[in-house]
Order: C-alpha cells, then sequence, then structure tokens
C-alpha cells in the first residue's frame, strides 16, 4: 500500500473481515475515526493515518490467512453450536477459529468451504456479481426425469424467492473407493426404502444412477435441495468439490490446508 491513498471501506473490509458494504454501514453509523474525527463515506486513507473503530486502533499492516477445509456432514458454519449440532470451528486448531467462512453450507452438506480474514477475498468469492462458480456432486432419491433435467438446466424452476437456475449433468464415475460418501448414501438410501416404497439399493451401479454434477454461481439459502424438491425429488446427498478456482482434491473430511492467493 506504500503512501497511496486507499478507500476506508476496502481498509476496513479487509482488516476487519466484512464486506465493504458493511464497512459503509459502520462508518455511517460513527463507529469509524481517522486521527481522532469521525469518518465520513468516501474518505480515503494511507499508513500515516490513525483509524479507529469502536475507539480501538485498527493496523494498517495485516497478515491475512486463508484456508481450504473439507467440512463433513452434521456440522454448521457459525462460530456457536446450534443445539446439539457442532461447529466447524471444533475441529480447526484456535489460531484459526478467528476466521471467518466464506459463504456457507448448511448441517447436512459436506465439502470444500474456505476461510479468511481478508473480507475483500470474502466479498469477490461470494457477491453474486463475481459469478463464482461453485461445484456440486449431488445425489438424489431417484433418477432425474431427462424433462426435469432440461428444465433445470434450461429454463430454470420457479422458488419462493425467484427463479432457479443451473446445470446439472450426469456423473457416470464410479469412485474404486467409495469411503465415507458411499456408506452414508446406502444407509440412506436403505432408509428411504423403507419409508418411502422405493426399492432397496445396494449396488453402486444403482446408486451412481441417481448422482449428477451441479454447477451453480448463486448462492441462495439451500437453492439445490429446494430446486429438487420442487419436481418432487429429495437430495440425499450434497458435496461441495469447487469454489471459484478453489477445488477439494484431495482433502479428506475434517482435513484443511492453508493457501495463497
Amino acid at each position: 500500500m506504500d503512501n497511496q491513498k486507499i478507500r476506508l471501506n476496502k481498509f476496513l473490509a479487509e482488516r476487519l473481515g466484512v464486506s465493504r458494504r458493511e464497512a459503509d454501514d459502520l462508518i455511517a453509523a460513527g463507529k469509524v475515526t481517522i486521527n481522532d474525527d469521525k469518518a465520513i463515506l468516501g474518505a480515503k486513507i494511507d499508513k500515516n493515518d490513525k483509524v479507529c473503530y469502536n475507539k480501538k486502533i485498527v493496523p494498517f499492516q495485516a497478515d491475512f490467512s486463508y484456508l481450504a477445509f473439507n467440512k463433513p456432514i452434521g456440522y454448521v458454519c457459525s462460530r456457536r453450536a446450534q443445539g446439539s449440532t457442532p461447529t466447524l470451528y471444533n475441529l480447526l486448531p484456535i489460531k484459526y477459529q478467528k476466521l471467518k467462512t466464506v459463504g456457507r453450507l448448511d448441517k447436512d452438506t459436506s465439502g470444500l468451504i474456505l476461510l479468511t480474514n481478508d473480507g475483500d477475498f470474502a466479498f469477490q468469492m461470494t457477491h453474486p456479481k463475481f459469478h463464482k462458480e461453485k461445484v456440486y456432486e449431488v445425489e438424489l432419491n431417484k433418477p432425474l426425469e431427462p424433462l426435469h433435467q432440461q428444465m433445470v438446466s434450461d429454463y430454470g424452476v420457479m422458488l419462493d424467492d425467484g427463479p432457479s437456475k443451473f446445470t446439472v449433468i450426469k456423473d457416470d464415475s464410479i469412485p474404486s473407493n467409495q469411503g465415507e460418501f458411499q456408506d452414508v448414501t446406502t444407509r440412506e438410501l436403505t432408509r428411504e426404502s423403507r419409508s418411502d416404497g422405493y426399492e432397496r439399493c445396494n449396488s453402486a451401479d444403482k446408486i451412481t444412477q441417481n448422482r449428477y454434477i451441479v454447477t451453480l454461481s448463486e448462492g441462495r439459502n439451500r437453492q439445490i435441495r429446494r430446486t429438487f424438491a420442487a419436481l418432487g425429488y429429495r437430495v440425499i446427498k450434497l458435496h461441495r468439490t469447487q469454489f471459484g478456482k478453489y477445488q477439494l482434491n484431495t482433502l479428506a473430511p475434517g482435513e484443511f490446508t492453508e493457501f495463497k492467493i
């Protein structure tokens, strides 16, 4: 940054781990000062300025951390546990527990979640205008009808919060080692066969008939689950493998790795 002036909201976003819009809200609320004077929207600063938030100095220089984590099923992304449901922060070393998740995965969804203290990075990864693609492995309780597949991919499905459209393709891969993903799916399908009348399904061939790859750039709450539910399907397994250019690769459930941008 040297002596170049930067926008105050960008600076606060990076240091506080918030979006630029949230930083503007803090400024407008009078919680930020520059050299002991109340900050105004649109202000610019350099390293010689003293910026305070809630009367505490915000250091000009900061070290950012970026973490890729394979979230297991059964954990929430919030800092606090929800009832008996644990938080993913229970699985991270103390030094990473101040990082914020970049977006969220619900309790029943596994896979790639990014964490950082760089608010600007989080903003660029999550704001809809940047169109960051996310890729998921999805398993349904029954094969997707071709008409429904075309409807989702080409036209979209109307939900309560607007139309939902994403790409769906058949996943013809059969993993050589099914691991946790396959074990859980088999148990879920067996339970489905008892409660909903579907044929008992224990073979890998039958299970993979219901597996799909979903690619979308939106991030609405439980969007994939709600979209398939609107067409009469239930998502048995939802596993994110990619977020933007970042991929899960060989990280096992509960494992994490640091990366640079």
